[in-house]
């Protein structure tokens, strides 16, 4: 195996009181896409920070292509940050050019690079009209392509989808993919799990700055075995669903119970077996069941086994 493009060793990174990154260890081979799978909040954003440079860890290293990560290195990587870093009254092309410079490319070289990258997005046809007319998944996208322009070694995205159409995000989704198979490194943060199961090799699941489980979407899956997801829609109040939450969590087979106000999902061993009797503590409880839906294992459903929440919380 090829030696890692990043190997990221214990960090820790802490505010005041709060640890918002706790002993955190991970790697990513050469054109592997590796997702970092966890709410807001999580500690998705202050990772990538230090892996990035913008941050210095409390303790703990990051290595590039088997070396420390110096000022000097960080050129390998290309950051894609959440919030749009370009200038507004400038067309994208103009925004290349610029961020092109600063990466120190010049000439025929630049201009191959721009027309690559905005290729790459989906941005040809709009290069020249100006940032402030785009919306907002042309937007991300741009800012995508500037990630790119100076073909790092390293590519982090952080929560690219956020607020965008649909067919933005498809757009972006199908230029990660591309970006992955030519052989690029990418670090993709989400709280999207459908995301995370399209693009990523191998994912990683962060909960309070904790890296809990890792691996590819089959060996998550199998954290699970054969359980399943039974959401229940419910009609009563509070604390008649506590009770009956507190009820199901005892019921043999029960790894996982989350949810209120109407909705309460559980995660067991047998799900379509779990649903007489949960219809029937719930009626004991005064509460009126209205719909049923059974879902086969996702990374939703280990995310809430491991954790007892929902990915979303």
């Amino acid at each position: 195996m090829a030696a890692p493009v990043l190997q990221v060793t214990d960090l820790v990174r802490r505010f005041g009181d709060h640890t918002a990154v706790d002993r955190v260890s991970f790697q990513i081979q050469p054109g592997e896409t590796y997702g970092l799978l966890g709410p807001n909040g999580a500690g998705k954003t202050t990772t990538i920070s230090m892996i990035a440079g913008l941050l210095t860890p409390d303790s703990g290293e990051v290595e590039l292509l088997g070396e420390p990560l110096t000022s000097g290195r960080k050129s390998l990587i290309g950051l894609v940050p959440q919030d749009i870093a370009l200038y507004p009254d400038l067309s994208a092309l103009e925004n290349l050019q610029f961020f092109g410079k600063l990466q120190n490319l010049h000439g025929e070289h630049l201009k191959q690079r721009i027309a690559h990258v905005l290729d790459v997005v989906g941005l040809t046809d709009r290069a020249k009209d100006r940032i402030d007319t785009y919306s907002g998944g042309m937007k991300r996208r741009a800012n995508i392509a500037v990630g790119l322009l100076h073909e790092p070694q390293l590519l982090i995205l952080d929560e690219p989808t956020v607020g965008v159409d649909p067919q933005s995000r498809n757009s972006i989704l199908e230029a990660v993919d591309v970006l992955g198979g030519s052989g690029m490194a990418v670090l993709y943060t989400t709280h999207y799990m459908e995301e995370a199961e399209r693009l990523c090799d191998r994912v990683g699941i962060i909960d309070s700055g904790r890296l809990i489980a890792e691996g590819t979407r089959d060996e998550l899956m199998q954290r699970l075995g054969e359980n399943s997801t039974v959401t229940f829609r419910v009609n009563g109040g509070a604390e008649q669903t506590h009770a009956w939450r507190v009820e199901l969590a005892g019921m043999p087979g029960v790894s996982g119970v989350q949810g209120e106000d109407g909705q309460v999902a559980v995660v067991a061993a047998n799900g379509p077996s779990l649903i007489a009797p949960a219809v029937q503590a719930a009626q004991s409880h005064g509460l009126d069941v209205v719909g049923v839906e059974v879902a086969e294992p996702d990374l939703e459903a280990v995310f809430l086994h491991l954790t007892g929440k929902a990915l979303r919380d």
